[in-house]
């Protein structure tokens, strides 16, 4: 079902009636006969259902429920799942900023990076959004903008900008799903710590230890001091690519 006009849409090229966007929708003022069911009401309460639940929790009929209103009424504004995802992914994203005051290309890139860790980790469901759904979003395109406007006028190509960029969103969403991946997976076994977890996994690394044939792996679990401190590592690497990115483009 298609989500309801909430004014007239304009033609399309061959004359048809073209619904107006998501995002147009949002930016309007909502009649006042639907001023109690809003796509901002609407996008706060899913994104609290997949915070409570999971992100595979948030269907029209349950979003409904929680709304106090019938399912129909909730179809009205948006059109399905991909909308609610939609929704729920720019309403977060609105929570990443970095003062316009701020000039240096690193430090704008950095401080994105860092946030949008801590932005994962508060809302894992993130991480299963479909991927043009956590691009095509105005909160997310403004976070985009503010990224690349930081790198422009530096004598970089668009192409070499828009690479440098995309560089460091994949290290930082890589890096972050992984950090929830081993703390979903700790939690389903019940491991409070890195000493239980590393406890409980000890048969399958004696094994692979005492064949010899990784001993570099083992210098490292034998003499690493930060393998609970997830915070570092990702600050780490993260500096290591933007250094790689310094370097390479001169800036």
């Amino acid at each position: 079902m298609v989500a309801e006009k909430e004014t007239e849409g304009a033609e399309g090229a061959e004359g048809r009636l073209v619904e107006p966007s998501l995002w147009e929708r949002l930016e309007r003022p909502a009649p006042a006969r639907r001023a109690s069911l809003t796509l901002e009401r609407i996008a706060a309460a899913a994104v609290e259902l997949a915070d409570e639940e999971g992100g595979a929790a948030v269907t029209m009929r349950r979003l409904a429920t929680k709304l106090g209103v019938a399912p129909m009424a909730a179809y009205r504004h948006v059109s399905g799942k991909e909308d609610l995802w939609a929704l729920m992914f720019d309403h977060v994203s609105a929570e990443l900023t970095v003062p316009d005051d701020v000039a240096d290309w690193r430090e704008v890139l950095r401080s994105f990076g860092l946030q949008t860790r801590e932005l994962m980790l508060s809302h894992p469901w993130l991480g299963q959004a479909p991927l043009p759904l956590i691009q095509l979003t105005p909160a997310r395109m403004a976070v985009a903008e503010r990224q690349l406007r930081a790198l422009d006028g530096r004598g970089l190509d668009a192409d070499s900008m828009m690479a440098a960029f995309r560089a460091v969103g994949a290290f930082v969403h890589g890096s972050t799903q992984t950090e929830i991946a081993l703390r979903q997976y700790r939690e389903q076994h019940g491991w409070e710590s890195g000493d239980e977890t590393r406890q409980a996994l000890a048969p399958q690394m004696n094994y692979l230890m005492g064949s010899g044939r990784y001993p570099t792996y083992q210098r490292y679990g034998l003499s690493a001091t930060r393998k609970d401190d997830p915070a570092w590592e990702f600050a780490f690497g993260l500096d290591c690519v933007l250094d790689g990115i310094a370097r390479r483009l001169d800036i």
